[in-house]
């Protein structure tokens, strides 16, 4: 190459960083307008508020969540002593089905009645009531059947006879019924 076409080169050299250098200059100057940052800050604005609307809406949903268990805890609370209490019960009632002539005997039969009758109020006030499945259609719902046994005069799927009592604390089974299932 010759002096002067290597002169050349370097002056279009020099013009093409002289033009990228303004052109870099001229892209830094360049601030955002006003309406441009308007627009940003409101969509940042709008972020926020949804933020904060989805964060009280998750508020008030754990706050209705909290709210429905401790009403079931109050309501049921005394569900696990009176499953305890049942076999009590059952038990007291055997006993108080046995027949006797001894008048000592009998005085105790009557002291047990006495504290049968306030064990069932104890349980009815908190709640707990016997299921009545005597002559009735067979439910799964609130019996279990142990037995089936043909028996004449009677339809089929009826209770002929409860083994052992059911209870109901409020609208929950504490216990299904065990029952005898006519054929």
């Amino acid at each position: 190459m010759s002096k002067e076409e290597n002169k050349e080169v370097k002056e279009e050299a020099k013009e093409e960083v002289k033009e990228e250098v303004v052109e870099e200059a001229t892209e830094e100057k360049k601030e955002p307008s006003s309406d441009e940052i308007i627009e940003g800050l409101k969509a940042e604005l709008d972020k926020a508020k949804n933020d904060v609307a989805r964060a009280y809406a998750d508020t008030e949903n754990m706050k209705k969540r909290l709210q429905k268990d401790a009403d079931a805890t109050r309501k049921y609370r005394f569900q696990q002593p009176a499953t305890e209490i049942l076999p009590i019960l059952d038990s007291m009632e055997m006993a108080l089905k046995v027949q006797t002539e001894d008048e000592t005997i009998k005085n105790y039969v009557k002291g047990f009645e006495m504290i049968h009758k306030q064990l069932k109020g104890v349980l009815e006030k908190e709640g707990v009531q016997e299921i009545d499945v005597a002559d009735k259609p067979f439910d799964h719902n609130t019996m279990q059947a142990l037995m089936q046994e043909k028996k004449e005069g009677v339809e089929s799927g009826m209770v002929i006879e409860v083994l052992q009592k059911g209870y109901m604390l409020k609208d929950r089974i504490l216990r299904p019924a065990l029952v005898k299932v006519s054929e």
